[in-house]
C-alpha cells in the first residue's frame, strides 16, 4: 500500500469513531479484536471460565443494546471522552465504554453531595495522563 493512501484511510477510521459521539448516537465499535483476546486467554489460563469468541460478541452486543437505552442520559463531554478512550489502542468494547460512562456519571454525582471528596479536601483523580500534584 502506498504511503499516500494510508493517511486518508487512517483519517476516515478516526472520524468514524468520533462522528457517532458528535451525532449523539452510540458509536459502532469493532469488538472482534478484544473478543479474540478473551477467547484465546480462556484457552491459555487454567481455572478461568472459558468464553468463546461468539459468546463474547453476543455479550458485547447485549451491552450495546443496554447502552442504547440510556445513552441520552449521559453527559456529552463524558460521551466524547469515554468514546475516545475506549477506541484508542485498537481493542475496544462496549463494556469498557459503558463502565467509563457510569464512572464519570457517578463521580459527577458524588461531587454534588455535601460530604463529597471536595469537602474532605481530597484532590480529584488526575485527568488523562497527568501526574498527581504534590500538596
Amino acid at each position: 500500500m502506498r504511503k499516500e493512501a494510508v493517511f486518508p484511510i487512517a483519517t476516515v477510521m478516526i472520524m468514524a469513531a468520533v462522528l457517532p459521539a458528535q451525532s449523539d448516537e452510540v458509536p459502532t465499535l469493532d469488538v472482534r479484536p478484544v473478543c479474540h483476546g478473551i477467547a484465546s486467554q480462556g484457552e491459555l489460563e487454567e481455572g478461568l471460565a472459558q468464553t468463546s469468541f461468539e459468546q463474547c460478541v453476543q455479550s458485547e452486543q447485549s451491552v450495546r443494546d443496554d447502552l442504547k437505552k440510556v445513552w441520552s442520559t449521559f453527559n456529552s463531554d463524558d460521551k466524547r471522552h469515554c468514546t475516545a478512550e475506549t477506541t484508542m489502542g485498537g481493542e475496544s468494547s462496549y463494556t469498557e465504554l459503558f463502565t467509563c460512562l457510569e464512572m464519570a456519571r457517578d463521580v459527577r454525582e458524588l461531587r454534588k453531595q455535601p460530604d463529597s471528596l471536595s469537602e474532605q479536601h481530597i484532590p480529584p483523580a488526575p485527568v488523562g495522563h497527568r501526574q498527581p500534584t504534590r500538596q
